[in-house]
């Protein structure tokens, strides 16, 4: 009785224990010494794929660790990958020998670790490779380039190319960034194309790649390979139902030649192709050191350019707007010059693109309206209380819509927002930015003008003003210069003028030199306002405080006297306006 009692009790236990190891969460199975499983929990089954949803899963690797936990007398933990599942799994197995009831078997635990190693993985992909492209990162790309420099074979040579897409903001702004994206990517397959195994293409930044060659036998052969690349790159790509071309600029370093670790080769090729962006785009060249020199001396302009900013050793001069029929100022433009550490002016030619480039052009356009701000009270005397105040805006700037927001209550905190006039060039209309619907209504409701500058140099066409809701435009000088003498660009100059007045936008002629040229404004065009050196040239503050205080007279005359002695003392190259 007491036997069947205690009998009753254990298979009553057992079938408990059955029971719960059917249920762990956590995978177990068990197999003899021939690999036959002996115990399988439900667990195990689905992760194994035993349940029904796959017919025949592969346990070899299972059975493979099975052999060598047995053999070495110890645990082993393997990491599983099962790549018949439908999706990729991967469990986590501890495999660990026993001996029970005189044999040998394995208990093996195991724990679905597929979600950690796809985020490990996905980690894995960000670190090294880029996310748009699917190309290698920088770090790949390096890792590469300096195991061929640690390896430092007798003869052996390698090419960095350093290749930036031409025109990308351009592109970005016109298309949008889903366009711009996309081209990245077919670009990079373009690219790609004809390189060897041996060979390397990688993303570093937005339109920026790097390609290392490997191994090379000359420079020429290099040369002709980046040709071959370049034209490739020369039809057009078809995104998204749009035609865009784009173009790059190459520059290429090689070891040994120049330099013998990677940053040098790199800075080195980053260097050669800022000489052909210099040049013209679309083409590569080999960096030499004569580019060295040229970069040194950039390097120190854009040193003095940043310490010129906070010894805020910027200064604005102002050039009057005229009513060519009565002489008389209509307005002034703003002109931002830069005094250098000896003391002489510097025209904005030297420096304006770089400080866009360097992202200091904010900075810069706040310091011309205070400029403007403290001296209004000397403006208004010398040029009149209802003359507008031009300032130019960049086109990057007139694009970015948390600058435009900080200067519109910039303008507005002056207490005197509609006497300005913001001038921009035409791209900044053109382009798919938000200018035309959120930016610009900020400052037509703050009663700013808006001016359309350089008109005519652009990417525009006579069909976009139509699309334009401007205040001004202002025709480039070099539609003006010697117009009495050009056909072609009084056909021009017509067109504009006729498009212009039916959409009710003031035209300027700009650059206004000679007696010719206005000569021929005010007897074949309808043309009211020019602004150039036969009337006004730029002065500086400076130059209005000297003038006799008592006599408002004196400095006007000094802003607004007809420059028929521009050919003594100025020449049309100085008239360097930005």
């Amino acid at each position: 009785m007491n036997d069947s009692k205690y009998s009753s009790a254990s298979e009553a236990e057992l079938g408990f224990l059955k029971e719960i190891v059917k249920l762990l969460p956590a995978g177990l199975t068990v197999q003899d010494a021939q690999g036959k499983l002996l115990l399988v929990n439900d667990a195990a089954a689905t992760q194994l794929g035993m349940d029904g949803h796959r017919s025949s899963p592969d346990l070899a690797q299972r059975r493979d660790a099975c052999r060598r936990a047995l053999t070495a007398g110890q645990a082993v933990v393997t990491e599983e990958a099962l790549h018949d599942a439908p999706a990729r799994q991967v469990l986590l197995t501890t495999h660990r020998p026993v001996r029970l009831a005189g044999q040998d078997l394995l208990i093996s635990t195991s724990a679905d670790i597929t979600e950690q190693k796809n985020f490990e993985d996905q980690l894995f992909r960000s670190a090294y490779f880029d996310e748009l492209t699917g190309l290698p990162s920088r770090r790949v790309i390096e890792h590469r380039a300096n195991n061929l420099l640690t390896r430092d074979r007798a003869g052996e040579r390698f090419a960095l190319a350093f290749l930036d897409v031409d025109n990308f903001k351009h592109i970005n702004d016109y298309y949008g960034h889903a366009v711009g994206d996309a081209l990245l990517v077919e670009l990079s397959k373009r690219l790609s194309r004809d390189l060897r195994e041996s060979d390397m293409l990688s993303r570093i930044s937005g339109d920026e790649f790097l390609l290392l060659l490997s191994p090379i036998q000359s420079q020429d052969e290099v040369a002709e390979f980046m040709q071959s690349t370049l034209e490739r790159l020369t039809a057009p790509f078809f995104i998204d139902g749009s035609e865009v071309f784009a173009s790059t600029s190459v520059g290429v370093s090689l070891y040994p030649d120049h330099g013998r670790s990677f940053e040098m080769l790199r800075q080195n090729a980053d260097i050669a192709m800022y000489r052909i962006k210099n040049n013209g785009k679309g083409s590569a060249a080999f960096f030499d050191a004569g580019m060295e020199r040229e970069a040194l001396a950039r390097m120190k302009i854009e040193q003095s350019l940043r310490l010129a900013i906070l010894d805020k050793r910027f200064c604005c001069a102002f050039q009057s707007k005229v009513d060519i029929r009565t002489q008389a100022v209509t307005g002034i433009e703003a002109l931002v010059r830069l005094r250098d550490d000896e003391g002489v002016i510097q025209a904005p030619g030297s420096f304006i693109n770089l400080a866009v480039e360097l992202g200091l052009i904010d900075e810069l356009t706040h310091l011309v309206l205070a400029e403007i701000v403290k001296s209004i009270d000397l403006i208004n005397e010398t040029f009149g209380a209802e003359a507008t105040i031009s300032i130019n805006v960049a086109a990057k700037q007139a694009g970015n819509p948390e600058f435009m927001r900080n200067f519109a209550r910039a303008l507005e905190e002056t207490g005197f927002p509609k006497r300005f006039m913001i001038e921009v060039t035409e791209d900044a209309f053109v382009a798919k930015s938000h200018f035309q619907s959120e930016i610009l209504p900020m400052f037509r409701k703050l009663g700013v003008g808006i001016s359309i500058d350089d008109f005519g140099t652009g990417f525009s066409s006579l069909s976009a003003l139509a699309d334009i809701t401007a205040d001004e435009i202002k025709i480039d000088r070099s539609f003006i210069t010697d117009i009495h003498k050009r056909p072609r660009n009084q056909g021009i100059l017509r067109a504009i003028e006729s498009l212009s007045e039916a959409l009710g936008m003031t035209v300027i002629a700009e650059g206004l030199e000679s007696y010719e040229e206005l000569a021929y404004l005010q007897a074949a065009t309808k043309i009211r306002y020019a602004q150039g050196y036969y009337f006004a040239r730029p002065i500086f503050l400076e130059e209005l405080k000297l003038a006799t205080p008592a006599s408002s007279e004196s400095r006007a005359s000094v802003a607004s006297r007809p420059m028929q002695q521009n050919r003594q003392g100025y020449s049309r190259a100085s008239g360097y306006r930005r």
